[in-house]
């Protein structure tokens, strides 16, 4: 159920992402300190605390939502799907997005929509590469990203820190301390964007390795060994681990059931037909780069947690000289964040989907949402197929987080909330959400409450699912 805005509160339709171009007087937009205003009074509406809620009594089937994915996905790749997602409740709980996506529709929400992550777990952000080779840290999964209210990308994220902190056994204390600072730390950058000008929020990234000196020691290590971690994870260092040269000099991908396994041949030839597709969405220097390549060989990929099941495959690119480059094709459904959370997409948005598939969306959102994008990002529809495409590894890493010591920890969460919150100042609304989440305390203080409440409701799905997997 959302919340309907006040009159002096509305949305602005000529600002929203629906308009089109509104012929008549000129009228300047609404400056960021009116939608800030406009913000602080949204509160009288729905205050903070309203946000605490959690509508939950007898209208739940999480384990049918489950079912529901799961009649779409190769079916024999659903086992490997639940064992990864028994491994702990945090697992679980990477794996249950649409879940949590029904769930959050119960409740009513502030109706500030913005280009939203729809999962954002603090395990979905990490390290990968510029198009210029530094390392960034941003958000790196886009599956299920669409426009949604702010605060939902925000509790999932800090729902992700209560259960992954009970998950390594931490003390209340610690667990508080993680939460509370991530979100002030979320309410002081949105502040602090909506005090730029647009263009500078849109060029504003969080390189990998400036923060290091604001750390304690203890975090300067923890960062300082991931970020090593992934220059390694490049993709020629990949494809020297899961390629071989055959005696024609054709690179050819090793096996490795059930993880990774080799096409049909007519999988295969859908394979080069989905290259050429993939090529009419790049740019032009993307597809001249593309040209000094040829497809050498195909694999069915298994990846993620929650992603077990969908169609994923690697395309090995070999040029005249033996260099390899490894794209990582991923099958793109609707968002959780409309299917489950009922959240009515722009319709600039829905006609990108119409014409060119879910995969288009994934890509549009996440050159949205990220400071810097990989430039080989692309996407296609074909046999009724909608998927997306990006480099394999690219210094792609991140840091476990229940491996932690408790300072990291929290230094962790602060980072992924700060990035959740450039994100989500793309959009002209985010005036309205500062506005709305003022300093962050009250706010912090709500959403550790909501937070604890729905880590105890994800322990009970997950004993739910164990339960379940046992007795078949």
């Amino acid at each position: 159920m959302s919340t309907e805005a006040p009159a002096n509160v509305e949305l602005d339709p000529e600002n929203h992402p629906d308009s089109a171009a509104h012929p008549g007087a000129w009228r300047a937009p609404a400056s960021a300190a009116e939608r800030a205003e406009a913000g602080r009074l949204l509160r009288r509406r729905l205050p903070r605390r309203a946000l605490g809620a959690l509508t939950t009594a007898g209208r739940r089937d999480p384990l049918a939502i489950l079912d529901e994915q799961n009649a779409g996905r190769l079916q024999d790749l659903l086992p490997l799907r639940a064992e990864r997602m028994s491994q702990s409740p945090f697992a679980f709980y990477r794996g249950t997005a649409a879940i949590m996506a029904a769930d959050l529709a119960a409740d009513a929400h502030t109706g500030i929509v913005v280009p939203a992550c729809g999962d954002a777990h603090i395990s979905n952000f990490g390290f990968y590469a510029s198009p210029q080779r530094t390392l960034v840290f941003d958000l790196n999964d886009f599956d299920e990203a669409a426009w949604g209210p702010w605060e939902w990308d925000l509790k999932r994220m800090i729902a992700s820190v209560v259960i992954a902190g009970q998950a390594s056994s931490r003390d209340e204390a610690a667990i508080r301390t993680a939460v509370l600072t991530s979100v002030r730390a979320y309410a002081l950058a949105i502040r602090g964007a909506s005090a730029m000008s647009p263009r500078d929020r849109f060029f504003t990234h969080l390189d990998a390795e400036a923060g290091l000196p604001n750390l304690d020691a203890a975090s300067q290590k923890v960062l300082r060994r991931a970020i090593k971690q992934a220059r390694k994870r490049t993709g020629e260092r990949a494809a020297r681990k899961i390629t071989v040269l055959g005696e024609e000099g054709r690179l050819r991908f090793v096996e490795q059931p059930p993880t990774m396994t080799r096409l049909e041949a007519e999988s295969e030839q859908r394979l080069h037909r989905m290259v050429r597709r993939y090529l009419e969405s790049a740019n032009a220097d993307i597809r001249l780069l593309m040209r000094h390549y040829v497809l050498s060989d195909t694999a069915r990929r298994v990846v993620g947690v929650g992603s077990v099941g969908t169609r994923c495959a690697l395309a090995l690119m070999q040029d005249g000289d033996g260099n390899a480059l490894l794209l990582q094709s991923k099958e793109a459904n609707r968002s959780v964040l409309e299917q489950y959370g009922g959240i009515p997409q722009p319709r600039v948005f829905t006609a990108l989907v119409a014409e060119h598939g879910e995969g288009a969306r994934v890509v549009g959102m996440q050159r949205i949402m990220q400071a810097v994008s990989d430039p080989l990002l692309g996407y296609l529809r074909i046999d009724g197929l909608d998927l997306y495409v990006r480099q394999f590894r690219d210094m792609k890493g991140g840091i476990e987080a229940e491996d932690l010591e408790d300072g990291p920890f929290a230094s962790y969460a602060q980072a992924c909330a700060v990035t959740l919150a450039r994100a989500h100042a793309q959009s002209p609304f985010a005036p309205m959400i500062s506005g709305y989440v003022g300093g962050g305390r009250t706010l912090g203080e709500v959403l550790l409450g909501w937070g604890h409440a729905y880590a105890e409701l994800s322990r009970r799905d997950y004993e739910a699912f164990i339960a379940a997997q046992a007795g078949e």
